[in-house]
C-alpha cells in the first residue's frame, strides 16, 4: 500500500474502460491487450488498490464481461463495482454513467485511463496530497500533466498569465498556436465527486466528434469559482497511453528494460545479454543467479540465490530454489524446484509438480502433477505424470507412467530406493514399494512388494531383495 493523508473525505477511484480501441486492429477490447502477460486493465487496477480506495469502480461497454472477469481476478470481488456505459458518447459521459454511484457521495474521486498502464502508486499519492492540500483548503479539481518534446495527439493545458489552469484543448479542436504547448492533459483527475457530477450537468457536445468531454469539466469547474490545481509530473513514460500495438510493444520493451536494470542494480543479478532476456516485473531473482541469452520468466516467479537458467528455458508462476541450475530450452509452468537441483536440458514440468532438494530431471523428461523425493533422479526421455515419487529413486531412461485409462487419471506411488529399469511401463493405479525394482521393458500391472526385483510383460516377482521376516512368515506373496 501506498499511504498518503486524508483526514476528511474517503477515497473513490474510476477507471474508463469501455472502449473499444479501433486502432488496435483487434476484436479484443484495447484493455484486455496484455503487457507482462498482464491485460492492461489489470496494471491500471493493480495500482488504483495500493492506494487502499473505499471501492474501485470500472467502467464498462465494449466486451464488458470479458473486462469484468480480468479486474475480479486483479482486485477481487469486495474491491470492485461496474458501471456499464451503453453508446460511445466521450469520457463526459463514461463518468457520467456513474452518476447514480455517487450521487449521495462526498469523496474525493480518482479518475484513471485503462489503457495507462505505467503510472505508479506513488505519483498518484503526490497527485492527492496536492489535490487535498491545494491552498490550505484543497482543490475541487486536479489535473495530473506533463511536458512532451512531441505532443501531437494529447489535449494540451491552457494557462493564464499568472500560470494558472485556463483550460484543457483537444488537439483537433486547437489552433495553431495552442499546439505548439509541449504540456499536455495526462488524462488522470482528482476531483471533490460532488463538484464534478453538479458540473457534469453543464458538460455540451459541441465539438469536432460531437462527444461530451470530460476535459470541458475542469474549465467549467474555474468558471464557477473553485480553484482547479496542476501536478506537473517529470516522467512522461508514466501516463504514456496504448492507442496500438506499436505503442503496446514500445511499452513493453521499456518496462522489460527497466526490469532488468533493477535486477541488475539492486539485486545483483547478471545477465549475458539483457536485451534478449524477458523477465516480469512480479518475478524476485536472488543475488548471483545468471540469466542466459532467450530466457522467459513469467508471472509471481521466484528464483532463488546463485542459480543459472540457460538459453531458451520459460518459467511460469513457479519456484525455484537455491544453487539450482536449469539446462537449454527447459519449460518450467506451476511448478516448485526444490534448491541444489538440476533441470534439463529440454525438460518440462508442469502441473504443480514438485521436485525436492538435490533430485535431478534429465533431458525429454516431463513431469505433470508429480513429486519427484530428495536425491531422485529421472534423466532421460521420461514421463512421469499424477505420481509420487520418494527419496533416492532412480528413474530408468523411457519410462511411462500411464496415468489415463481413456476415461479418468490415476495416480502412481514408487517408493524410496527403487530402481526402475528402462521403458518400463507403469499402469496406474499402481504403487512401487521401498527397494523395490523393475526390469527393463517390464510393464507394472499391479503392486509391487518392497525389496522385490519383477519383470517381463506382464512384470512378474522374479527375487526377494531383502528378506522381510514379517511377509515371509506368513506367507503372502504379492508383486
Amino acid at each position: 500500500m501506498v499511504a498518503f493523508e486524508n483526514e476528511h473525505k474517503p477515497l473513490d477511484v474510476l477507471v474508463l474502460a469501455a472502449g473499444l480501441g479501433t486502432r488496435m486492429r483487434s476484436n479484443i477490447a484495447k484493455v484486455l491487450h496484455r503487457l507482462d502477460g498482464r491485460p492492461l486493465i489489470n496494471h491500471v487496477c493493480r495500482t488504483a488498490a495500493a492506494l487502499a480506495p473505499q471501492k474501485i469502480y470500472v467502467v464498462v461497454g465494449y466486451q464488458g464481461e470479458d473486462v469484468e472477469k480480468a479486474v475480479l481476478e486483479e482486485v477481487g470481488a469486495e474491491h470492485a463495482e461496474f458501471v456499464v456505459q451503453k453508446e460511445q458518447l466521450g469520457t463526459g459521459d463514461a463518468v457520467n454513467s456513474a452518476r447514480e454511484f455517487f450521487k449521495d457521495r462526498d469523496s474525493t474521486l480518482l479518475v484513471l485511463s485503462g489503457d495507462v498502464p505505467m503510472i505508479r502508486p506513488e505519483t498518484l499519492a503526490q497527485l492527492l496530497q496536492l489535490h487535498l492540500g491545494h491552498r490550505g483548503k484543497g482543490a475541487a479539481c486536479t489535473i495530473l500533466t506533463v511536458k512532451l518534446s512531441d505532443p501531437t495527439g494529447y489535449g494540451r493545458i491552457i494557462r493564464d498569465d499568472g500560470g494558472r489552469f485556463e483550460k484543457i484543448v483537444e488537439q483537433r479542436d486547437a489552433t495553431e498556436k495552442e499546439r505548439d504547448i509541449p504540456e499536455i492533459n495526462a488524462g488522470i483527475y482528482c476531483f471533490d465527486t460532488r463538484k464534478l457530477f453538479e458540473t457534469l450537468t453543464h458538460v455540451q457536445n459541441h465539438n469536432d466528434q460531437g462527444e461530451y468531454y470530460l476535459t470541458d469539466v475542469p474549465a467549467l469547474i474555474r468558471a464557477a469559482g473553485d480553484d482547479v490545481a496542476i501536478y506537473q509530473h517529470n516522467d512522461p513514460h508514466e501516463i504514456d497511453g496504448i492507442n496500438n500495438r506499436a505503442q503496446l510493444a514500445d511499452l513493453e520493451n521499456l518496462l522489460r528494460r527497466r526490469t532488468n536494470t533493477k535486477l541488475m542494480l539492486d539485486y545483483g543479478v547478471s545477465f549475458i545479454d539483457p536485451r534478449t532476456a524477458y523477465i516480469s516485473e512480479r518475478t524476485n531473482i536472488g543475488r548471483d543467479t545468471v540469466i542466459y541469452p532467450n530466457v522467459t520468466i513469467e508471472g509471481e516467479s521466484t528464483i532463488g540465490d546463485g542459480c543459472t537458467i540457460r538459453s531458451g528455458t520459460r518459467i511460469t508462476n513457479s519456484q525455484i530454489g537455491h544453487g539450482v541450475e536449469i539446462l537449454d530450452n527447459s519449460v518450467i509452468v506451476d511448478s516448485t524446484v526444490g534448491g541444489q537441483c538440476t533441470v534439463g536440458p529440454m525438460a518440462h514440468l508442469r502441473g504443480h509438480s514438485v521436485i525436492e532438494e538435490d533430485s535431478k530431471v534429465g533431458n525429454f523428461v516431463e513431469l505433470k502433477k508429480t513429486k519427484l523425493g530428495r536425491k531422485s533422479k529421472a534423466n532421460h526421455l521420461t514421463y512421469l505424470g499424477d505420481a509420487t515419487i520418494g527419496e533416492e529413486t532412480n528413474i530408468g531412461a523411457g519410462t511411462i507412467t500411464c496415468n489415463y485409462d481413456g476415461k479418468q487419471k490415476h495416480p502412481t506411488e514408487i517408493g524410496n530406493n527403487v530402481k526402475i529399469g528402462s521403458d518400463t511401463m507403469l499402469v496406474a493405479p499402481v504403487k512401487v514399494g521401498d527397494g523395490a525394482a523393475t526390469g527393463a521393458g517390464s510393464v507394472v500391472t499391479k503392486d509391487v512388494y518392497p525389496n522385490t526385483l519383477v519383470a517381463g510383460v506382464p512384470a512378474k516377482k522374479i527375487k526377494d531383495l531383502a528378506v522381510n521376516d514379517a511377509d515371509a512368515a506368513s506367507g503372502e506373496t504379492r508383486l
